[in-house]
């Protein structure tokens, strides 16, 4: 799969090289690539924009605004998976913003916890979950593997009307991680019986 990555710090970088890894080709569009020598695959956003399979939103929150200004075009009817936080905000989501640019193929998704899960996502042996929300389908499937080629277990918490509730997971992560001082390798994991798991792309 081709993916664009469109940020290049901590989660970009972070969740882009896990998927070259896993065997995807991955572009990390910034503003100057020349500021990434080590990063393989660091480009300008106009050129990782090009023909991407799926798309990484990873530009800090504050950001966000003005990316989808200059290249909102270029998400037009792609695969959008949002990982930004407006740390301070109302809301960590801008996703009336996002799904004006990118249309109905849009997902939350690697927003609830720090890079540090997304580096090494195994507790003891366990994977973490990782949260996400968006519309059921094949692109749900999608975002599925992309979740399971960084080493996570997905779950699917429903469309996109459940942001607030994901987005609750979030706020409960920097309570515990930062506000607690846990740490931040920190992550979560859903514990039910087999048959009363819902179907992950139907729920």
């Amino acid at each position: 799969m081709h993916i664009a990555v469109l940020g290049a710090g901590s989660i970009g970088r972070t969740l882009g090289s896990a998927w070259q890894r896993a065997g995807h080709s991955v572009l990390f569009g910034t503003r100057d690539p020349a500021r990434y020598p080590d990063l393989q695959g660091a480009t300008t956003m106009p050129v990782a924009l090009a023909e991407p399979d799926a798309i990484l939103l990873a530009v800090p929150g504050g950001a966000v605004p003005d990316v989808l200004a200059e290249h909102g075009g270029a998400l037009a009817g792609r695969l959008v998976l949002d990982a930004t936080n407006r740390v301070g905000g109302a809301a960590f989501h801008q996703l009336p913003l996002v799904t004006a640019a990118a249309g109905p193929r849009v997902f939350r998704a690697f927003s609830t916890v720090g890079f540090e899960v997304f580096a090494e996502p195994r507790f003891g042996g366990e994977a973490a979950d990782l949260f996400f929300c968006g519309p059921p389908g094949d692109d749900a499937g999608t975002v599925e593997g992309l979740i399971a080629d960084v080493g996570l277990r997905p779950v699917r918490l429903g469309d996109l009307d459940r942001v607030e509730l994901l987005d609750g997971l979030t706020r409960l992560w920097f309570s515990l991680a930062i506000g607690d001082g846990r740490g931040r390798h920190l992550a979560f994991r859903l514990l039910a019986d087999d048959d009363a798991s819902p179907s992950p792309n139907n729920a």
